[in-house]
């Protein structure tokens, strides 16, 4: 097997594997094995496909890239790395909604920091990441594991809504009808002092550790 045959094998399984994991085969396996026996069980899977597909990826070599990317794709991969940043920072803040939804007799309060944006703040930050890698490293063996971050936040995203729709029923409603499940789908927002600074930090040093200059280094470099 080729070597993007191989990363795309194990980036399939990576996703199917977490896909099923956390939805349709969740609630048997937890009942089977228990919270923490499901818990081992689901970091091992996710390990056992993970690794061999970065491996996979390291052992293909230069490959030839399908484009160049042009200075205004650069720009855009750097705009969406800082926004996924900072949603990524602003999402381990306590989402405001996580204690009032279980409880039918506590009010929903309104969203805040970066569930003002959008209500799955890291999965978008996975998202937006795979995307900005699409933009400007469109190699194959590359962009196939990008798509596959892609495809695993935004149907993680979707599943966790129907998941959260079919358990709390109108509860949830209620939330969805104050969020977006698009960042900004409801207009700008500001995501909190927070999330700003920390996704700027965050950004400033991911970028200047890059194997190669992206961001702002690769214009102040």
């Amino acid at each position: 097997m080729s070597g993007v045959g191989a990363v795309g094998l194990f980036a399939a399984l990576f996703v199917a594997t977490h896909l099923l994991m956390s939805h349709p085969l969740r609630q048997p396996l937890v009942e089977r094995l228990g919270p923490r026996g499901f818990q081992v069980a689901y970091s091992a899977v996710s390990f056992a496909t993970f690794i061999p597909m970065v491996l996979a990826r390291r052992n293909s070599g230069a490959e030839p890239w399908l484009w160049q990317a042009g200075e205004a794709s650069w720009w855009l991969a750097a705009l969406l790395m800082l926004v996924a940043s900072i949603l990524l920072v602003g999402s381990f803040v306590r989402n405001p909604a996580m204690v009032t939804l279980q409880s039918h007799d506590a009010v929903i309060g309104d969203p805040t920091g970066v569930f003002r944006i959008t209500r799955h703040p890291m999965m978008w930050s996975f998202a937006l990441w795979a995307v900005a890698h699409l933009l400007v490293h469109p190699e194959p063996s590359a962009m196939i594991i990008a798509v596959a971050v892609l495809a695993l936040a935004l149907l993680g995203s979707a599943g966790q809504d129907a998941k959260k729709r079919r358990q709390l029923g109108q509860r949830w409603s209620e939330w969805v009808a104050r969020t977006s499940f698009m960042p900004f789908g409801r207009g700008l927002a500001f995501p909190g002092w927070f999330a700003l600074i920390g996704g700027v930090l965050l950004f400033i040093g991911a970028t200047w550790l890059h194997p190669i200059p992206v961001g702002l280094w690769r214009w102040l470099g």
